[in-house]
């Protein structure tokens, strides 16, 4: 019943879920003339969402939340680790951080 009320109040605009916020970045990398590429690993559950790759050799590692909601402990740990090997990791939990990523 629950999971039914969240998609009639999202329809309506009320709810924004993690799959809106997501939607919004692929359509601005896309804009930006980038790649945005889903993120899976077989061998770790803590990798972000998303590979970012833009003109002019950036890479960004993006991970996508519902407005509100924090990476997991296992989820920092890993931004923490690809920031110390010198890689961007971003956060994005708004459309409007979504549509305001540069990169």
């Amino acid at each position: 019943m629950l999971e039914w009320l969240r998609w009639f109040l999202n329809r309506l605009g009320f709810v924004m879920l993690e799959r809106d916020v997501e939607a919004a970045l692929v359509a601005k990398v896309k804009k930006l003339g980038g790649l945005c590429e889903k993120f899976t690993s077989p061998s770790a559950r803590s990798v972000p969402d998303r590979i970012v790759s833009l003109p002019g050799g950036r890479v960004v590692f993006v991970e996508v939340k519902a407005p509100g909601k924090k990476p997991t402990p296992l989820q920092e740990r890993d931004h923490e680790r690809r920031k110390a090997l010198g890689m961007r990791v971003l956060v994005i939990d708004t459309k409007d951080a979504a549509n305001a990523f540069e990169g």
